[in-house]
């Protein structure tokens, strides 16, 4: 069948609005961000080649890891290509937006509203939900390697690479391939060794729920919008017509204590992930200037599928506090060394809004706390 206007088959658009129970959300993000995700060039495989490099290289970053945590754990890898990662994050990030869900609602209609336009509210909020989460997790893996580069608590310590984006990271910026390739690993390993311990996890999580208000309040600003356009032919062609204007809705709440918490939590957890993994890639491949600028600049530039799955969560990528827990950890480093991000394992190791300006206050703290 031809395209509807938001740009997905009719077939798949009416299995979506056909959805029903708690689950429906999913079910329909998961379609469309599968759908988003293949793209124009329909998502192609790793290369066999490629895809054997990264999985000889795994141990060997593995071994960094180990050591950097003191601990053993399991670095098996896999070569995915972006579906494979819209999957995952979409499993992974499911508890976390259980919340949100369950704090959305279908808009209410006028009194007098036609049977068909109440069958339709009942799917809308579903449906519109979906579409949103589905969206935004098929873009998420348009440049992203792996799920370390938003830093959200895991449920399991899987890594998942993607590689076609790896390489065409290092090929851009006429980088080693297996530098590159070491980097990313080291980055994921890192990060899955710190996400997925229950100490931070309880930690983010508990920044999480009191977002999720924020995020709902947002959600519920584009559902109530809603309510006067329902109520005719019209306004419902104009809301299916153009689904992005009420999507584009969904923003960042306004500065508050909760966001600036997320934020320097969130931002000085990837920080420790960048420092960690240049390290781990020196002490194999030697100095790697170029790879450290080459990162920070891609970070930085049209990275809206990372920045819009962040904004799910209340987080910004983007911003001088993204600068400020650059040099948190880079003082933290030089005095103490990278031996002492080990507090970010525990429940009380993230650093504060404030304490992001102060890393030696931070350092303190986690040395002193009864936990340490």
């Amino acid at each position: 069948m031809t395209d509807s206007p938001m740009g997905v088959p009719f077939g798949d658009l009416f299995k979506m609005l056909s959805q029903q129970g708690p689950d429906a959300w999913y079910v329909n993000a998961t379609q469309l961000a599968l759908t988003v995700a293949r793209g124009e060039d329909n998502d192609p495989n790793p290369a066999p080649a490629q895809r054997s490099r990264l999985e000889e290289l795994a141990p060997l970053v593995g071994r960094h890891v180990d050591a950097l945590f003191g601990m053993v754990a399991d670095y098996e890898v896999r070569a995915v290509n972006r579906s494979g990662l819209t999957t995952q994050a979409l499993e992974q990030w499911r508890p976390l937006l259980t919340p949100l869900v369950s704090a959305t609602s279908a808009p209410a209609l006028p009194e007098g509203a036609p049977a068909m336009m109440a069958q339709f509210s009942a799917s809308l909020g579903p449906m519109m939900l979906g579409m949103q989460l589905g969206s935004v997790a098929g873009h998420f893996s348009d440049r992203a390697w792996s799920l370390s580069a938003l830093p959200l608590p895991r449920t399991s310590a899987a890594h998942d690479i993607v590689v076609n984006n790896v390489v065409a990271f290092a090929d851009e910026w006429s980088l080693e391939r297996d530098v590159v390739f070491t980097y990313a690993l080291a980055r994921e390993f890192v990060a899955a060794n710190v996400l997925s311990q229950p100490g931070l996890g309880d930690s983010l999580r508990a920044l999480l729920l009191d977002a999720v208000h924020e995020a709902a309040q947002a959600q519920g600003d584009i559902l109530g919008r809603l309510q006067g356009l329902l109520g005719s032919p019209e306004g419902m062609a104009n809301v299916m017509g153009n689904p992005e204007g009420f999507l584009d809705g969904m923003a960042l709440p306004e500065s508050s204590a909760v966001s600036d918490a997320m934020n320097a939590a969130t931002a000085a957890l990837a920080a420790f992930f960048d420092a960690a993994a240049l390290a781990i890639t020196a002490a194999l491949q030697g100095p790697q200037p170029a790879l450290a600028e080459a990162w920070r600049r891609h970070r930085r530039s049209d990275a809206k599928g990372e920045d819009a799955a962040a904004a799910l969560f209340s987080v910004s990528l983007q911003g001088p506090h993204v600068d400020e827990a650059a040099t948190f950890v880079a003082t933290v480093q030089a005095d103490h060394g990278l031996h002492a991000f080990d507090a970010f394992l525990r429940v009380d190791g993230l650093p504060t809004a404030a304490e992001l300006s102060a890393p030696e206050q931070w350092y303190e703290r986690v040395t002193h706390s009864p936990l340490a």
